[in-house]
């Protein structure tokens, strides 16, 4: 059987559902691997990419409790947060921050070639993204959320702005009256340009009721994205797996993902995201290394569609995630810089890593580093070292 699914891999045939699940079952991790490295290098060669962004959570009181969620706090509890208009743009201009990613850049200067927009010495513009999610504030308006981007954008006019799962736009629609087509142009006059893909979690309404009944439907979720890339919003799509799944649902919800893609083709990457059980009502066990190499892999050969698979380094692992360029990833996301949501639930990882550290990590796994925007344009290259063992 792998025999079969290997020469349709090579030959650029599309993958069943019997397919998928037939590969999520077998041993043999290693030539998944290969297949799946294959058709990786078939869409983007020996480039590895990587953006320097920020993460931001302006708050986390919600009105949900997702149960397999760590993050979340009623107003009032004990570790609420919410930050104001004011403290977020202070975030991005962090003079402590900007001072290490410019250190970070000259010393990076001397490895770096075919620079095709170089980065401004104004610390304002180091960030190429800010990615923006948060819980479902229940006192907060609509047109709070538009302030905020409109605040970010006329201060930061070149850092492009990534925000909001399809559960904030849908609230949005709820608490505004508003459509979520509405909402969406709102958005992008505000200055949205892109969404995440969190959300997502498992389509499969069996496990999705037990994970996070609060949440809205996959049907939803996916009516959402639709909405987006018809709006002209390039977006990502995510799986959470690891919890109350199993392998029939995780190809469920890749083959949801790709017949989206077939008609909109707005999704830019896809994000395996590994659970992480700490502090959270469902508890369980971290998921292993094989099981994230094997569904990076699965879901590079599965999606065709979409463009470029993330290995998200915070909840893989740096390690991990460097090897998962060699099973079918082909980016690592970005430096992050501060990041709560998966260490809230027990993430090993630090909370951000140095433009030199994720050239590092990709040079080392063989790979070109290809510095983004978020949107995939390359904005620098960088050559590999041959046996370069000193960064």
């Amino acid at each position: 059987m792998l025999k079969t699914i290997s020469d349709k891999a090579l030959s650029g045939q599309r993958l069943t559902r019997e397919d998928a699940i037939e590969l999520f079952h077998s041993d043999d991790l290693f030539t998944i691997g290969r297949l799946a490295a294959h058709v990786a290098e078939k869409k983007n060669g020996k480039k590895a990419f990587f953006v320097v962004n920020r993460h931001i959570n302006p708050t986390n009181i919600c009105v949900n409790r997702c149960k397999f969620c760590a993050f979340s706090r009623s107003k009032g509890e004990d570790g609420a947060f919410e930050l104001t208009i004011e403290e977020i743009i202070n975030k991005l201009k962090d003079e402590t921050e900007n001072r290490r990613i410019g250190e970070m850049e000259r010393q990076g200067n001397s490895n770096t070639t075919s620079p095709i927009h170089p980065i401004t010495d104004s610390p304002n513009h180091r960030f190429r993204e800010v990615h923006i999610v948060g819980g479902l504030h229940p006192d907060w308006s609509f047109e709070r959320y538009c302030a905020m981007l409109l605040e970010i954008k006329k201060t930061f006019p070149s850092i492009a702005i990534k925000a909001f799962t399809a559960v904030e736009i849908d609230y949005f629609s709820r608490i505004s009256g508003l459509a979520v087509r509405e909402v969406l142009e709102r958005l992008k006059k505000s200055g949205l340009q892109a969404m995440p893909g969190g959300g997502a979690e498992i389509f499969a309404e069996r496990v999705r009721t037990k994970l996070c009944p609060e949440k809205i439907s996959g049907e939803r979720w996916l009516e959402i994205h639709r909405t987006a890339h018809l709006c002209g919003i390039p977006t990502n799509a995510t799986m959470l797996y690891g919890h109350l799944e199993s392998y029939e649902d995780r190809v469920d919800h890749l083959m949801r993902l790709r017949g989206l893609q077939d008609l909109t083709g707005g999704f830019q990457a896809f994000i395996p995201l590994a659970y992480h059980p700490r502090n959270t009502d469902i508890g369980g066990f971290y998921t292993s290394g094989i099981d994230d190499l094997k569904t990076i892999a699965i879901s590079r050969l599965f999606l065709g569609n979409i463009p470029h698979i993330k290995a998200y380094w915070i909840m893989l692992g740096e390690k991990i995630a460097q090897v998962s360029l060699l099973f079918g990833a082909d980016d690592l996301d970005g430096t992050i810089v501060e990041e709560k949501i998966t260490h809230s639930a027990g993430a090993m990882t630090s909370e951000g890593l140095t433009r030199k550290e994720l050239v590092t990590l990709i040079k080392k796994a063989g790979k070109v580093p290809v510095e983004r925007d978020a949107f995939y344009n390359a904005v620098r290259l960088r050559a590999r070292k041959r046996n370069c063992h000193c960064e």
